[in-house]
């Protein structure tokens, strides 16, 4: 992984982790989600104009990939409901690329160094670390746990059909915008059934979500996927989960969650991790 490729995922797990705190500090979590996720909208019609038209190869993949966005959304904020940024993005976010690993290798035949393999197994296990973080009152919260690993499973899987689907488009912007907007219609419609008063609310209490944890969201999520055409997509996975130091220190410098041993030890093998990637040849 070049270093133009490897910076370019960093800033994107910053971003990443900026939005999850956004909508994380809110006290509607389905309101925020929807409203990053509809935020998108903007942003990828702002794009369309400007890039290719996806190939037919990557129709399939597009598809495929709507129905695994709106399943991780949507046990993302069954996720967040029931438990701390602290646990929930961690658990969810470390599991990933992992299981991106084992099928990429295995299945794809994708070839990576063993310090690369490494690298992302470090990252990996040090995120799951924190699924033995307790919650305030010194409780596991094992029900948020359990959703936030449904959620992994998606993220695993989108992110290997988007890596996919964006190398056979020919444009990784241009998939993604197309993405974003049927995402954006997708949400949309659910929670117009469910909570018809969020579309209002989109522009009036929740405009701050929907231009910046919209517009950090998207912008992070292009980098990926461009990122996927670059470098394999076990890597650019595991380097994108290294956003979990950001979301830590949002937590507790801006959240106010608790920190302790466990969290530290985390953040500093999540670290390691990254640091083996950027060396690894």
């Amino acid at each position: 992984m070049n270093s133009t490729v490897f910076f370019a995922v960093i800033g994107a797990a910053l971003l990443h982790a900026t939005w999850n705190a956004l909508v994380k500090g809110g006290s509607d979590k389905t309101l925020g989600i929807s409203a990053v996720i509809i935020g998108h909208v903007p942003f990828a019609l702002v794009c369309i104009p400007f890039v290719p038209f996806p190939a037919p190869a990557s129709y399939p993949y597009l598809f495929g990939s709507m129905v695994l966005h709106a399943g991780y959304q949507f046990f993302l904020m069954k996720s967040y409901k029931i438990g701390d940024l602290t646990q929930v993005y961690p658990i969810a976010r470390g599991t990933a690329p992992l299981l991106v690993a084992l099928f990429t290798v295995f299945v794809l035949k994708v070839e990576l160094s063993s310090i690369e393999l490494l690298a992302v197994v470090i990252i990996g296990v040090g995120i799951l670390s924190l699924a033995l973080v307790r919650r305030g009152d010194g409780q596991r919260n094992m029900q948020a746990a359990v959703f936030a690993l449904v959620t992994s499973c998606f993220i695993a899987s989108y992110s290997i059909v988007d890596g996919l689907g964006a190398r056979l488009a020919g444009t990784s912007v241009g998939f993604y915008s197309w993405l974003s907007i049927a995402n954006g219609i997708i949400i949309s419609v659910y929670v117009l059934k469910v909570q018809p008063s969020i579309m209002k609310q989109l522009v009036t209490s929740h405009l701050k979500i929907f231009l910046i944890g919209g517009g950090a969201s998207f912008v992070a999520y292009a980098i990926v996927t461009w990122a996927f055409t670059q470098a394999p997509i076990a890597l650019v996975t595991a380097l994108r989960e290294t956003s979990i130091v950001f979301a830590l220190l949002i937590g507790v410098f801006f959240l106010k969650e608790r920190v302790d041993l466990i969290k530290v030890f985390s953040t500093m093998t999540t670290l390691l991790g990254a640091i083996l990637l950027r060396v690894a040849k």
